[in-house]
């Protein structure tokens, strides 16, 4: 029986190694990426479809959107690893920042989440017309986490000397065009979501702008952002900021994905934009 070796061995296992390596390095990398429920599963794939091709041509990474029940599994689910990056209001921002001690990283806003609003909205023959008005009122938040359909609104309120849990009888509908709904519906007398999504809902006539009204919107604060997981390559990091910085309005494919976007660029960000946000929270009595 022939024994081989000692050097033979040797390159035979530094061979198998080598090939290996060659595999793992090869191996094309997946980015796993979600966004809060803020409004139906099916929309919120639709938009990022687009989006998640580009971003797997300026990155090479192979892009897997991840859809979420609530507002919180994208919280947990970034602090665990099992998610790389998500799109966050500012409030859901806030909360996965302080999960990760901090260390998550937000890249990217739009250029209209430097000034973000909510509206409240009522039926067009309703008495409401400010926001004392509703006082002893059926209202409707949109999910416990959201920033433009709970937190700043409810913020708005006690600033103007209303406490949403003594004055009025709340209800969360879990999503900005489900609040539209209820009201059209009748089901509550009025309700708060980002102006955004209002805006979309009657561009696309999925609401009567006749039935409804807006009766207050806010002042503007800072919202949503994109934002990765801190120990996330920096590489890819930085390949990511920079394939959304490049989006180019004047450019019709990257036009169709600022669209879909609701935005006209995206900008920078950092997480002292969002200390607002925080402040807010805390007086809300939303984070401790």
């Amino acid at each position: 029986m022939l024994i081989p070796s000692p050097s033979r061995t040797l390159k035979a296992i530094l061979g198998i190694c080598t090939l290996v390596w060659a595999s793992v390095a090869g191996a094309q990398q997946v980015l796993k990426v979600s966004a809060i429920p803020d409004e139906a599963p099916t929309e919120l794939q639709r938009k990022f479809a687009p989006l998640g091709k580009y971003l797997e041509q300026k990155t090479g990474a192979k892009i897997e959107f991840i859809p979420v029940t609530d507002y919180a599994a994208t919280v947990e689910s970034l602090a665990a690893g099992k998610l790389d990056m998500v799109w966050y209001g500012g409030f859901t921002f806030v909360q996965a920042y302080l999960r990760t001690n901090r260390s998550a990283i937000p890249l990217v806003q739009r250029v209209e989440d430097e000034k973000f609003r909510s509206v409240f909205i009522t039926r067009a023959e309703s008495n409401i017309k400010s926001l004392a008005d509703l006082k002893g009122k059926n209202f409707t938040f949109g999910s416990v986490s959201s920033t433009s359909g709970h937190l700043m609104p409810r913020y708005f309120l006690l600033q103007a000397g209303i406490n949403p849990d003594k004055d009025m009888r709340i209800a969360f509908s879990g999503a900005h065009d489900a609040t539209a709904f209820q009201v059209a519906g009748g089901k509550v007398d009025a309700g708060a979501l980002n102006i955004s999504v209002w805006n979309k809902l009657v561009e696309e006539k999925k609401v009567d702008p006749g039935a409804l009204r807006v009766f207050y919107t806010t002042p503007p604060y800072y919202d949503y952002n994109w934002t990765v997981r801190g120990d996330l390559d920096p590489k890819l990091v930085q390949k990511i900021r920079e394939a959304f910085l490049a989006l180019d309005p004047a450019n019709p494919e990257d036009a169709e994905i600022l669209k879909l976007q609701r935005a006209s660029r995206f900008v920078p960000t950092n997480p002292g934009n969002y200390k607002g946000i925080e402040e807010a929270a805390r007086s809300a009595g939303l984070l401790k």
